[in-house]
């Protein structure tokens, strides 16, 4: 088989999986929708091994595979740019996506929807490939519309549920916003380059570098127009400050898919969009600190969000969102291949983390709430130690992926000049104690302690521990518990189609930072598929100062991260297996704080007050003023009352008496005549 049609084995393999389970998973044994999606995203995943061996080697592809429309002398073309960077996301899209698809023969054993939702994550890995496989901007766009669509029907996937619904039109409406911005970006390149195809415009990005956008009445520089507009469209699919509020929401979707979104694919799509965009970006310093201080924020400020959650999904949703800001910010200070090898290894803790999460709701008859778990070790001992691999590596902890890939982060952050880096690096460094303070509560709270699972659950949660259910609680079926609001039985091991991937994504989440490290920050991995300016030193000075995975270890051991993070998780145990009884008391002195967190900054109420009320008033007044007033009342029915006004006058006239009908003619024509002689 050639390359070019192993390029394209690639997206077409899940796409032929989600066509085929999508229209005849009905006519089928369930069994088969499984066995047919898997064994061809394993293919996609086994050609993208080949392609990687390919690329090595040093072969690049970029060129067109059709021409979808020309208009004029542009043409629209669907093609392929097959790089390092594009092969790395490929490897782990379909990674990732593949033990999804596995855990999910578990998850959703016995959901009625079991074809459909494996027809939605073959289509959602094909439009994740179509992202980052792309070329130029037009199948960039095809691909971020693509995984937004299939976002929208996964997480409103138990469609019967309101706040399903409620979530996915969130998510969709929010991403809206962003993608108004992206288009207008891509919009802006088409019309200064003349062209969407990534090459074209990267080479001539830098003649126009000083040239102002032609946006009327502002006079910005045009390629920073480019970038910001651009960016605003990964604020969306990536969730950053202050289009973040559909994230979280989002966990109303069945854990797999909370996995495939919040890990490798949708969210990550922002950042490998601006990674790709390096030479762009390059060209801007405004756009980059725009870029670095947004990412800072999302990842100071989210991650404060984490500490106050109760349910299992939304501690690990908030910790993606911070994490996400911390591979922002790292773009923000040009080191795109730190966010990069972020971005990979994040993939596998997080993957794993949600997996995790998503054993724990099974074995607890599905029940997220983490005040009525505990002492789960004893009873699940590999999803045990596969949480403990996450978490330890979430936090940065030496020799486990995240480790490498954070510090590099803080590092890289620390070396640059960029208006805003002062706060990022605050910002950075203040996020390793609380993602090791959230990330290790949600652990102690599980696994360790007193096993509370045999307390009744509460009637009415509170509004931040709202869980979201499976469909069998959901729609009303029975939910493992007693006539007293027990579980029944005692928590056990969930089976192999849900452990195996949890331990196959633990096996990366413990050393693929350590044997990525030297070839993606040193070895100069990336090649020519990232462009830094020379001005542009951080990712530069970092190198000359850590010189392997070792010297970064040793370095940790007199820094400050290293030991906020151990303060944190010290603070978890003291506070959550030692003194349980203060988090409470805490709760109560800086009640103010927990209100303020407890409402998420109180985004959502103004976003429902402001945005949504005033669509709602505005929409009123249209149909009040406009629709009843104007058009029914002036229009319509006005011009139907002004004719039987007029007729009713002139119904008058018809008396049927002659004399009458002579003194209107004489009249008439004294008018004539009147008019006629003033006129001339």
């Amino acid at each position: 088989m050639s390359m070019q049609n192993l390029y394209l084995l690639v997206p077409l393999a899940p796409l032929v999986g989600a066509i085929f389970v999508g229209l005849f998973g009905k006519c089928m044994h369930r069994a088969w929708s499984h066995r047919i999606t898997i064994a061809l995203v394993a293919v996609s995943f086994f050609a993208s091994l080949a392609i990687f061996n390919d690329v090595q080697a040093g072969n690049v592809y970029n060129g067109p595979v059709y021409t979808w429309l020309t208009s004029g002398d542009t043409s629209f073309q669907v093609g392929f740019l097959i790089d390092k960077l594009t092969v790395t996301m490929m490897l782990v899209v379909t990674f990732v996506s593949l033990m999804v698809h596995i855990y999910t023969i578990g998850y959703m054993d016995e959901d009625p929807g079991y074809q459909r939702f494996f027809s939605y994550i073959s289509l959602f890995t094909f439009s994740m490939l179509m992202l980052v496989m792309a070329n130029n901007f037009l199948q960039l766009f095809f691909g971020w519309e693509a995984v937004g669509l299939v976002s929208y029907l996964l997480i409103g996937f138990w469609y019967n549920k309101e706040t399903a619904i409620y979530a996915n039109l969130k998510a969709f409406l929010v991403n809206r916003v962003g993608d108004f911005g992206f288009l207008l970006g891509i919009a802006l390149v088409l019309m200064v380059f003349g062209t969407l195809q990534y090459d074209t415009v990267f080479a001539g990005a830098a003649s126009h570098a000083k040239d102002i956008a032609p946006i009327p009445c502002v006079s910005w520089n045009l390629i920073t127009a480019i970038c910001i507009l651009l960016f605003i469209g990964a604020m969306g699919k990536s969730a950053q400050f202050p289009l973040h509020v559909w994230l979280p929401d989002s966990m109303e979707g069945p854990t797999p898919i909370s996995a495939l979104i919040h890990a490798a694919t949708m969210v990550t799509a922002g950042i490998f969009m601006v990674a790709r965009m390096s030479p762009l970006f390059e060209l801007s310093e405004t756009a980059l600190s725009f870029v670095m201080v947004i990412g800072a924020i999302t990842a100071l400020f989210m991650g404060f969000l984490g500490v106050i959650q109760n349910d299992i999904k939304r501690v690990v949703a908030y910790s993606t969102l911070s994490q996400l800001g911390y591979m922002t910010v790292a773009l923000g200070a040009s080191a795109y291949s730190v966010a990069i090898f972020h971005l990979m290894t994040h993939a596998f803790f997080k993957a794993l983390l949600f997996l995790a999460a998503g054993s724990v709701i099974i074995a607890m008859h599905h029940n997220q709430d983490i005040r009525y778990m505990g002492g789960l070790k004893k009873y699940m001992p590999i999803t045990w130690i596969t949480s403990l691999i996450g978490s330890l590596a979430l936090i940065g902890t030496p020799f486990f992926s995240g480790f490498y890939s954070k510090e590099s982060i803080i590092e890289a952050v620390k070396m640059s000049s960029l208006p805003g880096s002062g706060f990022a690096y605050f910002a950075v460094v203040a996020g390793v104690f609380v993602t090791a303070f959230y990330s290790f509560r949600m652990y102690f709270l599980v696994f360790h302690g007193k096993e509370r699972f045999h307390h009744p659950k509460p009637t009415h949660d509170h509004p931040s521990t709202d869980s979201t259910s499976s469909p069998q609680a959901s729609s009303g079926q029975a939910d493992a518990h007693d006539d007293h609001g027990h579980h029944s039985g005692k928590p056990h091991e969930t089976p192999w189609v849900v452990t195996l991937p949890l331990i196959l994504l633990a096996i990366p989440s413990l050393v693929i930072g350590f044997i990525t490290i030297e070839p993606m920050l040193y070895g100069g991995y990336f090649g020519d598929s990232i462009f830094i300016a020379e001005h542009h030193h951080a990712l530069s000075e970092m190198r000359e100062e850590f010189h392997g995975a070792f010297a970064m270890v040793l370095h940790s051991l007199i820094t400050l991260p290293l030991w906020l993070a151990v303060a944190g998780v010290a603070s978890s145990a003291f506070l959550y297996l030692k003194r349980p009884d203060i988090p409470a008391l805490i709760q109560k002195k800086f009640q103010f704080i927990y209100t303020l967190l407890d409402n998420k900054y109180y985004f959502d109420r103004f976003n429902d007050w402001f945005f949504a009320g005033g669509a709602r008033g505005t929409s009123r007044f249209l149909w009040k003023f406009g629709d009843v007033t104007l058009i029914d009342g002036l229009m319509v029915n006005g011009s139907a009352k002004l004719i039987g006004m007029l007729s009713g006058a002139i119904r008058h006239l018809q008396s049927g008496y002659i004399y009458h009908y002579a003194f209107s003619m004489i009249a008439g024509v004294f008018v004539l005549l009147t008019a006629r002689n003033w006129f001339e």
